[in-house]
């Protein structure tokens, strides 16, 4: 009588290869004989053939995705997903994790995506999160880990040989990259007293949209953001027609852009504008888009023009921090720019940030950022490829900080603004650096509002230089002011032929009246 058959248990490699093998024709029982498993195995190995592939494909090959035996998903998958890019990033940036950081931050994703459920970041959630992706142990005990300094030396030097090979222009090379924007914050100590704070009426901001920049090497062809968002046409869109927002926008569940987005974007959008655009400097319609590793993009088959000419090509693993241009400063200069505008726009409406809060909408916010992004110099940008192109930053200019501009002009205006006298440089540079911090971005609840309006109010100046203001001499209020100017912001969003900047002055005249109807409301009391 034989024996019984040692079970034997399939990595996702072993299937991958077994496929294969059955692709060249080698037959179901050769093959259970050499991996020692049942046909029938075999055979259900082939049935689930396309599922195999495509979860080795969404997988990143440095996961250990091939040492897996299972394709069970995580309960929480999109979690699961928003939490692999963080480690990564940290990863890439060389920022020790440990296991307790890492729970925290789990909670925090969680949190802050609105997620349903009664999620635990126990020890067994973080060892079956590691196992999943191949985490090793020591990248739970807070080891350094940095980015992969070889890999990228060997990729700069392949991808500039690729250049001269191609007679690629600096105008023809292009990057992006997304990043996740909590856009409804202010920095902590504006808000309120610190003493104030404490209390359960703050909470971090949980607003958050994806933003995508994309530019060429020179700077000077920078591609309207692309955003998105969760909701298909959120309510603030009301009216407004989509093809005339200043930025791309999608929708979709996921926390960062998903294939089908980002292929979308990439056929409709980025190739149509890079032609137009090369079309008029009169070079040849060809380019190369440089991308991230793999997991958040199609592959680099499925990414290319009709005629093959505009190509993307991909980092490799672990680089993104020492070479990924987009990484070098500009998404982060953005983010800067976005927080300063954010912050002078509850400057000038001088409302308390109750109000500020309530009124600011993800449309206010999709303005700022593409304002943002517009104000990013092509010097800065072109500095960013300076590790691809070594002697592409000659003529660039000075290297000038912006960032600490912009905070020392924003310490200095709030300085002279009632209830944000405490706020300093070090506190704004805190802000502006922040990735969703909770102690450097909150907003007030509903509740807290909702308290703060049962007391008596103590109605103040909001600046300490602000002008007293005159009576109107038509017989206009500033509420009716304000209805009409949000109608014909309404009408001008569903305009196809109307500037960004017609807009954008009316956003500003909307600014100047929502301030002055504050202070009108504070000499009624």
């Amino acid at each position: 009588m034989l024996g019984k058959r040692k079970r034997v248990v399939l990595t996702i490699k072993d299937k991958l290869d077994i496929i294969k093998k059955l692709e060249e024709g080698i037959s179901f029982k050769k093959l259970s004989v050499v991996y020692g498993i049942g046909e029938s195995t075999v055979r259900d190995i082939k049935k689930n053939k396309e599922r195999i592939i495509n979860y080795a494909n969404s997988s990143d090959p440095t996961s250990g995705v091939s040492k897996r035996k299972s394709m069970k998903s995580s309960t929480y998958e999109e979690l699961d997903r928003v939490m692999i890019e963080w480690f990564n990033q940290q990863k890439t940036d060389g920022i020790p994790v440990s296991g307790t950081i890492c729970a925290k931050q789990a909670k925090f994703f969680f949190d802050a995506l609105g997620m349903e459920g009664d999620f635990n970041a126990s020890s067994g959630w973080l060892t079956r999160f590691k196992q999943r992706h191949g985490i090793p142990k020591a990248a739970g005990k807070g080891t350094k880990l940095k980015g992969d300094e070889t890999a990228a030396s060997e990729f700069c030097g392949n991808f500039q040989e690729f250049v001269e090979r191609e007679n690629l222009q600096p105008e023809q090379i292009y990057g992006a990259d997304q990043t996740g924007l909590f856009w409804k914050c202010l920095p902590s100590r504006t808000l309120a007293l610190e003493t104030e704070q404490s209390t359960s009426g703050y909470r971090s901001s949980r607003e958050r949209i994806i933003i995508m920049c994309c530019a060429n090497a020179t700077g000077l062809h920078k591609l309207n953001l692309c955003v998105v968002g969760k909701a298909k046409k959120p309510r603030a869109f009301k009216g407004a027609d989509l093809s005339n927002l200043p930025v791309t926008y999608f929708s979709q569940k996921s926390a960062w852009i998903e294939h089908s987005v980002f292929r979308q974007w990439f056929e409709k959008y980025f190739v149509p504008q890079v032609q137009k655009h090369l079309k008029s400097k009169g070079l040849l319609e060809k380019a190369v888009l440089l991308l991230d590793f793999p997991p958040a993009h199609p592959n680099e088959e499925l990414l290319s023009s009709d005629d093959g000419r505009i190509i993307v090509k991909y980092l490799p693993p672990n680089v993104t921090s020492l070479i990924q241009p987009m990484s070098q400063g500009v998404l982060a200069t953005v983010k800067r720019y976005y927080r300063a505008g954010l912050l002078q726009k509850y400057m000038d409406e001088g409302i308390d940030p109750k109000m500020f809060w309530k009124n600011l909408t993800v449309l206010d916010a999709i303005y700022e950022v593409s304002r943002a992004w517009n104000m990013v110099k092509s010097s800065t940008i072109t500095k960013a490829w300076k590790k691809l192109f070594p002697g592409n930053e000659e003529n660039s200019g000075m290297n000038i900080d912006e960032g600490a501009i912009l905070a020392a002009n924003l310490a200095t205006v709030l300085h002279n603004t009632e209830d944000c006298e405490h706020v300093d440089i070090e506190n704004i540079d805190q802000w502006f650096d922040s990735r969703s911090n909770d102690s450097s971005c909150q907003v007030l609840t509903d509740s807290e509002g909702a308290e703060d309006q049962a007391k008596p109010a103590e109605h103040k100046p909001f600046s300490k230089t602000r002008k007293t203001e005159l009576n109107p001499e038509k017989h206009i209020s500033h509420k009716a002011a304000l209805e009409w100017t949000e109608n014909l912001l309404d009408y001008l969003e569903q305009q196809d032929d109307m500037l960004l900047s017609d807009k954008l002055v009316l956003r500003r005249l909307r600014t100047i009246i929502r301030r002055k109807q504050k202070i009108q409301n504070s000499k009624s009391h």
